[in-house]
Order: C-alpha cells, then structure tokens, then sequence
C-alpha cells in the first residue's frame, strides 16, 4: 500500500484490520498457505499473527533492536492458546524485545478507552464526577456544554443518589461512569439530591458527546488584557476547539497570549500541525524521518489566526505533540517558552483496530523540531526556566483555583514575560493591527 510519509506520520486507526491485513498475510506465509490460514482462523494466533505483520511492516527500526523478528513470528506462532487472554500476554511479552515502550498492545477495553480519548468523544449525558471527600457522595463536578445533562439542568454541586435505582453509596467515580455511559440513543434514569431539597429522578437519553480539551479565559493583568488557553491534550477536536478560543478572545481585544501546555501528554499529530498553523504564518513546523530514511517537513500555509504576542508554558509532562507544537514555536521565534523541561518524546506511533477489537500502536517514526533538534529523552528547555517547589506544587493541587493565577509561579513568569513584550512592541499590542485573517 503507497502512501506519503505525510500519511505515515500520523496517527490513524483501522487502517490495516480486516481485509487489507489478510491480503498483507498472502505475501509472508508461503507454501502450504491455505492449510496455515485454514488453522488460524477463529484462534488467537490470527491476532498474534495480524500484530506482528504490522510491526514487521511498519516500525522504525527496521534491525527491530537487533533481534530476529522472523523467528520470534514462528516461536509465536508455534504455541499453543488456551485462551486469547494467554495469546495477549505472549505478544505482549515479544512486542517488550523492542524496548520501545511506545510500541504496545491494548486489549479491546484498553484500546476502546484510547479511541474515546483520540476522538474526543464519548457516548454519555455529559458531567464529570467526583466523590465527595466529606460527605462521600458521588457528586456532579461540572456538567459539560452542550450536552443532556445541561439540557436537564443538572448542576455543579448535584449528588447523583441512584443510577437506574441503583444507590451509588460507596460506588466509585469509574463503576459510576460505566453506568452512566452507554449506546447513543438510550436512556438512564439518574436520581438527584441538590442540597436539602428532596430527591428527583432525571431521565436522560445518552448522545454522543464532544468532550472540551480548550479551555481559555480573559484575564486582565494589570493594564493588559491577556487572552489565557489552556489545551490538556491533542484529540481529534483539539483544533477546532483552539480556533474558537483564538478567535472568541481577539474578538475580545486581548494583547497578548498564554498558551498554557503544562501536562499535555499529546494525542494526535495532525492537531498538532493544525494548532500550529493557527499560530504560525511560515516556517517549518516538524520534519519526520522513517526506517528507510524517508524525510518529511511539514510548514505553516499562511493561515495563522493572530501576530500577537505569545507565550507558551510547559513542564516536565509535557510531551510528544506538546513538544512538536512548542519546538516549532520556538524554533520560529514565535513564542517564548516558560516553564520546566519537557518530557523527552521525538517519536510518532500508528495506532491500528485488530480483528477482535484490539489494539496495536506501532513507532513509525522520529521527529526533529524546525532547527533539527532529537529531543528524545531530553525534552525542550524553555527560554525561561521556572521550577515549581514542592511547596508550590503541594499548595495548587490542595487549591486548583490558585492554578494560572498570579499565586502559580509559572504562570506569573508567564505574564511577566508577555507583558515586556507587550511594551517592547507597542504596534503588536493593539489588536486592530495585529491579528490577521486566514486566506480563504
């Protein structure tokens, strides 16, 4: 199958189940063939067997750490399964000789949990959990925009009494969401305890939700009007959720922004050049090279949303497509970059649907920021270094609303930084003059 390195990089899904994996098969199995599949079918080793075909084919080490993935197919392929769970374990076990922890196998729950959270969706009614620490009562952190629950005027502060009828005392934040969660279209029955008014049963008929990655806010420091966003990970509505933000706060005339990357673990590339390119208006965002050597640079098209001032915060969980979009922003000169190192990830797995709705993410290749920088395993250091005490970390994750404020350090920093170069570029601090449509 041709396709681009473009295409390569970026992360995908079923792409190779089904039909194109057993055509892959035809060409490795050889003499005898029909007799091997005939044996294959309806056991573990087709599994075991459409796994290794995709490592085999795709990983970007094509020495495979120096080990003879040939014959770890056969040793594979020559036991016995008494059980898919045992088929899991032993490819588990083979996909370890790689030492690449990024090449991994997820059982059908794991991988069903890492498409929701790629795809950014899920199907619920929409409000986040918690339990209670004094009262231990599962109760409603927030209900999500646009969803059944704010349609039903579930509220911050609700305790969610029963879930079809039943109690949820002592019932964890997980057991409670696997409830709640079901089929598009179908109902659940929540009863609901708001204070000290009498309990009320909501029906509610689960939807498909998006579920926000982009949160922002205008913040007035001082005579600055400061467009915050903060991004928690790179899903499959990521981009469009940072356009909104982009263009929500400078239609609020902001001089400035933060872009707030702290503990973003990453998510999809393509998000990542998106995002970029919503910032930038040139330049060279990422190059990508695989086992055979192929390169790829991906540039900004002239599409950025603003010029205005920009400063990004990361730390030392900040990773993978966090890095491609603070790389690229530094290396630019876009931004500046606050915070404490990044974690260190220069590698782009393909994530793969198998047969029995499993899953397989594959290292398909390495990236090097604009200025050709391996940031594997040594992460990016930020332009101004600030690390957070213990003390301060203890003191904002006892009180989250502290968090971007003028009492996180980080973010002070962060401001600090914009608002000099707020006055150093007096043109750029007028929104009238800085922001910029995109071209049609």
């Amino acid at each position: 199958m041709n396709r681009s390195m473009k295409q390569l990089s970026l992360p995908k899904f079923a792409v190779f189940g089904g039909a194109v994996a057993a055509i892959a098969a035809v060409s490795l199995f050889g003499p005898g063939l029909g007799r091997v599949r005939a044996a294959l079918q309806d056991s573990p080793k087709t599994i075991v067997d459409e796994a290794w075909q995709i490592v085999n084919r795709e990983y970007v080490d094509g020495t495979f750490n120096q080990i003879d993935w040939q014959a770890e197919r056969q040793t594979l392929l020559d036991k016995n399964y008494s059980s898919r769970e045992e088929a899991y374990a032993a490819l588990r076990k083979s996909l370890e000789k790689l030492r690449d922890p990024y090449t991994r196998f997820m059982d059908p729950k794991q991988y069903e949990i890492l498409s929701s959270q790629t795809s950014g969706e899920l199907s619920g009614v929409g409000i986040r959990l918690e339990v209670d620490e004094g009262t231990k009562a599962l109760t409603v952190v927030e209900p999500i925009e646009n969803s059944p629950a704010i349609r039903a005027g579930i509220q911050s502060g609700d305790h969610i009494v029963s879930i079809d009828g039943k109690p949820t005392r002592g019932m964890s934040v997980e057991d409670a969401s696997k409830l709640i969660r079901g089929e598009v279209g179908t109902k659940v029955n929540l009863e609901i305890r708001r204070e000290k008014d009498q309990p009320l049963t909501v029906s509610l008929t689960r939807a498909r939700i998006e579920l926000p990655t982009v949160r922002y806010s205008l913040k007035q420091e001082g005579t600055n009007r400061i467009g915050y966003i903060r991004l928690n990970e790179f899903s499959a509505h990521a981009a469009e959720q940072m356009r909104r933000a982009i263009q929500d706060l400078t239609a609020q005339k902001v001089d400035g922004f933060v872009l707030d990357l702290r503990s973003n673990p990453g998510g999809l590339l393509q998000a990542s050049i998106e995002i970029s390119r919503m910032w930038m208006n040139d330049g060279s965002i990422v190059r990508t090279v695989d086992r055979k050597g192929h390169d790829e640079e991906i540039s900004a098209n002239q599409t950025a949303l603003t010029k205005l001032p920009l400063v990004v915060l990361v730390d030392g969980n900040s990773a993978s497509s966090s890095e491609i979009l603070t790389g690229a922003l530094k290396d630019n000169a876009r931004a500046t970059v606050v915070g404490s190192q990044t974690f260190g990830k220069a590698l782009v797995q393909s994530v793969h649907n198998l047969a029995d709705g499993s899953g397989l993410a594959v290292t398909i290749a390495h990236y090097y920021t604009p200025n050709g920088t391996d940031i594997s395993r040594k992460g990016i250091t930020p332009d101004f270094v600030v690390e957070l005490t213990d003390l301060d970390k203890q003191k904002l994750s006892s009180d989250p609303k502290l968090f971007a404020t003028k009492q996180d350090p980080q973010y002070a920093k962060a401001v600090s930084e914009l608002e000099r170069i707020i006055l150093a570029q007096p043109r750029l601090g007028t929104n009238k003059q800085a922001s910029v449509s995109p071209k049609p």
